[in-house]
Formats: C-alpha cells, sequence, structure tokens
C-alpha cells in the first residue's frame, strides 16, 4: 500500500479499524489505560480566601465529570493551627459518601523565595500530621521566607529533600508537587524549576500549564480583569529578565506554556519530562448561586474555618466569582492503569496526560511507534539512528454542548516537533529548535491523522495543541485585559513524547 493510500485508508478507519493496522502500536497502548478528568487544584472554606464546604465542592466537580480531585487548601497560620485535622476529617467522610470519586487531602505550599505548588501524598501514614509538619517548617507564610533569595530558595529545596526522607522511611509512598500559576508574579525563576526537578523527578514534576481563575477576564464581570488572574507587572521578588509579555496568559494558558520555544520547550529540550495540568483553582465559582454568610471579621484567624455558605438564589457574575467548578471549564486527563488514586498519581509523574478549556475535545489519543515498538504520552520511544517514525493522532471532537451551552469546535491540531540537545543552562528561557511541523484541520467527528518521519537521525520530542481558532489566528494571542472571555478562546495541550535515538 502506497503512503497515500495508507494514510487515506487511516483517515477514515474506525477505531477498531486502526488498532488493526497497528497491532502493538498506539492504539492498543491506550486502551490499557483508564482516561479520568480531574484537577490538583481547588479551595474550601478552610482557606481564607476560600468559601465552599469540601461536600459543596465534590458535588460541583461531579456535576461536570470529574473523576479525581485534590483538596489544596492554602498554607496560613490559621490554617496550621486549626483547619489541618478538620480538613482530613471531612475529606474522610467525603471519601466514603462519594466512592465514585477519587480525592486526596492536599495542599497549596507557598514555596518559600517562589510562588505557590499544589502537594499532595499517596499511601501516607497520619496524613494530616505530615501535611502539618511540612505547612508549619516550610510554608513562607508561616516563616516570613517570601522574598526570592539564596537562601529562602534552599528552604524550598529543603523541603523537597524531607519530602525525599518521608518516602525513604515509609512514612509515605510518594508525593508529588506542580507549581502553580507560574507567570502570575513572575516569582519562579527558570534555575528553580530546573533545581527542584534535578533534586527530585519523581516529586516536583511539572507546572500549571494554565491557570485557575479563567473567568477573571470576561467582560461581564466589568473592566480590568485579567484571565487567570494575570494582573500583576513584575514586582521586588521577580525574576528581572522575564519580558512584560511574560505576566500575561495567551489564550489562557501560561506565557511559559503557550509560547512556541519558550520556556517549557526549552526543559523539553533537556530530555528530560517537565508536565503541565490544567485547573480550576476553585475559589468562588462563576454564576454560581452560593454565597459566603456574613461572620465576625476574626472568624477564621479564630477557627480556620469560614461559616458554611448558603444558596442565595441570583446566579453570582461580579468579582470574586472568576472561577469555575472542577471540569467545568478546565479539565487535565490522566492516563491511569487502573481507577485507583495511586495510579493517577502514576500517570501524572509519567506525564501520561493531557488538558483541554471549554470541552473543546472529547478525547484526544497521541503516539508513535516504529519497528522498536510504540509509546504514548509521557513516554520514550528508543529506534536505531536511521529508522523511521509514525506519528499517530485521534480526536473525537465535542458532539455535546458544553457548560456554557454550545458544542466548540476544533478547527485545528498543530504536530509541534522540538529537538532535543541536551543539558542548558539554569537560566535557559528559550529554545531556537522547535517548529509546527504539521497542521490537521478536523473535518468529521471523530478524526484521525498520521505524520512520519523518515531516516531520523537525531532524537527529538513531540506535542500537540488544538484551538478552536476563534480569533482569527491559529498561534495563542495575548488576552485583553477585561475582554477575555474565557469561551470565546478554546485551546488543547498533550504533554510530550520522547524519541530516542541510538
Amino acid at each position: 500500500m502506497s503512503e497515500v493510500a495508507r494514510r487515506r485508508f487511516l483517515q477514515g478507519a474506525s477505531v477498531l479499524g486502526v488498532a488493526g493496522v497497528l497491532g502493538t502500536g498506539q492504539a492498543s497502548a491506550s486502551s490499557r489505560y483508564h482516561w479520568l478528568s480531574g484537577d490538583h487544584h481547588t479551595h474550601t472554606q478552610y482557606s481564607y480566601d476560600g468559601m465552599y464546604t469540601i461536600e459543596q465542592q465534590i458535588r460541583g466537580a461531579l456535576r461536570h465529570g470529574t473523576d479525581w480531585l485534590v483538596i489544596t487548601d492554602h498554607g496560613h497560620a490559621s490554617h496550621e493551627a486549626h483547619s489541618v485535622e478538620a480538613t482530613a476529617a471531612d475529606i474522610k467522610r467525603a471519601q466514603r459518601k462519594f466512592p465514585q470519586l477519587l480525592l486526596w487531602h492536599g495542599m497549596e505550599w507557598n514555596v518559600p523565595g517562589a510562588e505557590h505548588a499544589t502537594l499532595f501524598l499517596e499511601d501516607c501514614r497520619d496524613e494530616a500530621g505530615v501535611l502539618r509538619d511540612f505547612e508549619r517548617q516550610f510554608d513562607w507564610r508561616l516563616n516570613g521566607q517570601e522574598a526570592s533569595s539564596p537562601a529562602n530558595e534552599k528552604k524550598a529545596l529543603d523541603a523537597v529533600r524531607w519530602l525525599q526522607t518521608k518516602i525513604r522511611n515509609g512514612t509515605m509512598k510518594s508525593a508529588l508537587v506542580f507549581v502553580n500559576h507560574p507567570m502570575r508574579n513572575g516569582r519562579v525563576a527558570p534555575h528553580e524549576l530546573r533545581n527542584m526537578r534535578d533534586l527530585a523527578p519523581d516529586i516536583v514534576v511539572g507546572m500549571e500549564g494554565a491557570p485557575g481563575a479563567q473567568g477573571d477576564g470576561d467582560p461581564l464581570r466589568g473592566p480590568g480583569g485579567h484571565r487567570g488572574g494575570y494582573a500583576n507587572s513584575p514586582g521586588s521578588n521577580s525574576y528581572a529578565p522575564y519580558p512584560a509579555e511574560a505576566y500575561k496568559t495567551y489564550g489562557g494558558f501560561d506565557w511559559m506554556t503557550a509560547q512556541l520555544g519558550g520556556v517549557w520547550d526549552s526543559l523539553l529540550a533537556e530530555g528530560l519530562g517537565w508536565w503541565i495540568t490544567s485547573n480550576s483553582d476553585s475559589h468562588f465559582n462563576s454564576r454560581d448561586t452560593v454565597v459566603r454568610v456574613p461572620e465576625p471579621g476574626d472568624q477564621f484567624d479564630l477557627t480556620g474555618k469560614h461559616l458554611d455558605p448558603l444558596d442565595a438564589g441570583p446566579p453570582q457574575v461580579l468579582p470574586p466569582y472568576v472561577d469555575f467548578y472542577p471540569c467545568e471549564f478546565s479539565r487535565t486527563v490522566v492516563g491511569a492503569s487502573r481507577r485507583t488514586r495511586g495510579a493517577v498519581m502514576e500517570g501524572l509523574r509519567a506525564g501520561r496526560a493531557w488538558v483541554s478549556h471549554g470541552g473543546l475535545v472529547d478525547d484526544l489519543q497521541f503516539g508513535v511507534y516504529a519497528s522498536g515498538g510504540s509509546a504514548t504520552l509521557g513516554e520514550r520511544l528508543r529506534v536505531r539512528r536511521g529508522s523511521d517514525v509514525t506519528v499517530l493522532v485521534k480526536a473525537r471532537l465535542a458532539t455535546r454542548p458544553n457548560s456554557a451551552g454550545f458544542i466548540p469546535r476544533l478547527r485545528r491540531l498543530d504536530l509541534i516537533k522540538g529537538a532535543v540537545t541536551g543539558l542548558a543552562s539554569l537560566e535557559t528561557l528559550s529554545t531556537p529548535h522547535v517548529k509546527v511541523e504539521r497542521s490537521y484541520e478536523p473535518r468529521w467527528h471523530y478524526a484521525v491523522f498520521t505524520h512520519t518521519f523518515r531516516n531520523v537521525r537525531e532524537p527529538f520530542y513531540l506535542r500537540l495543541r488544538g484551538t478552536d481558532g476563534n480569533r482569527g489566528a491559529f498561534e495563542p494571542q495575548a488576552d485583553t485585559p477585561g475582554a477575555a472571555n474565557p469561551w470565546e478562546d478554546l485551546w488543547c495541550y498533550t504533554n510530550p513524547i520522547f524519541v530516542e535515538v541510538r
């Protein structure tokens, strides 16, 4: 069969037909996993700036198809003193009441010398006690180590070493850390990302490719809002080399992720895993009817908990109601070998995930294969120099209305290729060896695309991004303050696949 005929056949094939053509390739590899949608960055009444009960947050998440969820209330003196054990008790009750949801008790760590990060644990003895000890020792809201300085950056690395010790001594099986909204304040320098990754690549595994608070730039909220809450300009703790445009979102995604050949690509060019996610950062959710009740001004300081909110009736649209429920707008879809918390953590650690906004696609499968085998998201395909490597992309487009009431349309998928050039300077912000290798325009609800790299000689990685193209451009554009309705500019991204050549 000629290459043209083969491609036409694959494009018209059913899922079963594609699996038959590839044999042990990507189609069968993907079928080994449960693809589960979730969110690792959410808040409740146990955050100083939150509102929802844990059960309210869970019920909202389940309404939007959430399979896994991490509760990550902020580190804070009152939280450490009063909230951790109470949160643990509420989560244990919720785990019994909602067994269909994989639920964790995590925290949002105020990283010394940097920004926020999600932390959650696997199979931990005395989980509440470990989280509380970590917060007491290593959260900058408790110890005053907010400023960007070598001493505070060392404290952040000491925190990661502390987690490593807890794993080695059997206190817990594993831990995961994701850097949240990395460019909101510009406090996370590229050397901090690399230092934490290099110290503990099985713990500090990635960052939010897209922040929460996606409704903040919607004109409905009034003037001045910024999508993702990215309203900040450089400050005293910001990394000086970041340009002014780095403090914006692009189609809702962080500058580090959205810029072709930018910070994310510079990390991947080292040939090491660094994965992206997309989350709600849910505090007050757009158009919700739940409101915080009047309470004494020192309520949270004294108890570490806001009073239970009430359903007030009319939908709330003005700030602070700029977030969404988990999986209402943003979702991280993880390939898990089993429907368990440990398997979801393993999938996240492996980079076996893709992210989407606004229900842009129902399903997105991406793999590469050669005579030496196959690989999917986050994995490595090892081939001999001179081999051919074929890419298979399968996209199932949206066929049902999303949470905003319309069916989005995926207008383009880009296959992006980047060269693996080896370890870079700790301060590297970009790489020139990245390009859009090929673009696809889906024409049916289910689309299959292939592309073959002939006679490969050097290592590289591949990733996908897709867009609805509503802004008239297929490169992510900077979001305009006060005029960035998130539902009108939708994107999806995959984590990479590495091809190693020997």
